[in-house]
């Protein structure tokens, strides 16, 4: 296990430089979930289709800096992959990705369109970690890591930098939490804001909830994972991540939300709210409108972290009833 240390200003500073210099904010805006004014982060319109962008241009840049001429690799379900993928393109940097051979079909087709060298290994996040870092080792080049980075959190605290700005009106936060990158981000923003009371929930799918069951005591290597289509958040993390010690530290409380309600979060954000969501961005949507999220009263927001999901899946989702 690397030695990860949370960002400091300095490293908060420069992610906020290279990712203003490439990227255009995007918006906050109110939508109405079943009568409920929410303040929506759109991170689903992001050039890659997800804030994984973020961290991405954060790490790369971390990494130019400090060797010009050199490589980096990663392991991803997809979305961190493509932000690698496209950063690598803007910052000059060759870039191996490394994805599990049963990846989303949409975010495969869009990493095949990058100048990266793409490798389809094992059936599971885990099993492409561990032949990335393998490579990392033999090659001698630089790993990042989808969420236990501190360059990657430093770009992810910008999301919430961002919503903040746009709507300090917000009381209460949900976010999606896979390996916890994101929420690490929106914690060290929260800090850095002197935003101490503002409320922050985090939401896992339940097939697949690794920080969940390990905040409880469970090993990583004990948690068991089922399919899920909240691919993004699917798997497990690291055992001993800078991420799990943020999110105990600062005791956040993860709801879980089963397949069939992020099902129908999809179709839902999509037929009432136009909304293209993949389903790790549609598990806090569910959270909110099935009252797993438990705060009636407050000005609520989430961030809608990614929009990659396969046309022929979408459509089935469009297709289902709602309930």
């Amino acid at each position: 296990m690397r030695h990860v240390v949370a960002p400091n200003a300095t490293e908060l500073e420069a992610a906020t430089r290279v990712i203003e210099e490439f990227l255009e904010p995007t918006p906050t805006v109110t939508l109405r979930l079943r009568g409920r004014a929410v303040s929506t982060k759109l991170e689903s319109l992001q050039t890659t289709g997800s804030f994984k962008i973020r961290g991405a241009l954060a790490a790369i840049d971390a990494a130019r800096r400090d060797d010009p001429h050199g490589a980096v690799i990663t392991s991803s379900a997809g979305n961190h992959g493509l932000g690698i993928a496209h950063a690598s393109s803007l910052l000059h940097v060759p870039a191996t990705v490394v994805v599990p051979a049963n990846a989303s079909a949409a975010k495969v087709k869009k990493l095949r369109g990058y100048d990266v060298e793409l490798i389809q290994h094992g059936t599971s996040y885990d099993d492409a970690q561990a032949h990335a870092l393998e490579l990392a080792a033999t090659r001698s080049i630089r790993y990042i890591s989808p969420f236990n980075d501190t360059n990657v959190i430093a770009g992810q605290a910008t999301v919430f930098v961002e919503m903040l700005g746009q709507a300090p009106e917000i009381e209460h936060v949900v976010v999606p939490v896979g390996g916890g990158g994101l929420m690490s981000g929106v914690l060290l923003a929260r800090e850095a804001a002197g935003r101490g009371d503002l409320r922050v929930t985090g939401v896992q799918p339940e097939a697949s909830a690794a920080m969940y069951h390990v905040l409880r005591g469970t090993p990583m290597g004990e948690v068991r994972h089922r399919a899920t289509i909240a691919d993004g958040l699917a798997g497990g993390g690291d055992e001993g991540a800078l991420t799990n010690e943020l999110i105990a530290a600062h005791g956040v409380p993860l709801v879980l939300v089963d397949e069939h309600l992020i099902r129908q979060g999809v179709r839902e954000a999509a037929e009432a709210n136009g909304l293209v969501l993949e389903g790790s961005a549609a598990t806090p949507y569910a959270a909110i409108v099935r009252g797993l999220v438990d705060d009636p009263d407050s000005r609520i927001g989430f961030i809608a972290s990614g929009r990659n999901i396969a046309h022929g899946l979408f459509l089935e989702l469009l297709s289902e009833p709602l309930d």
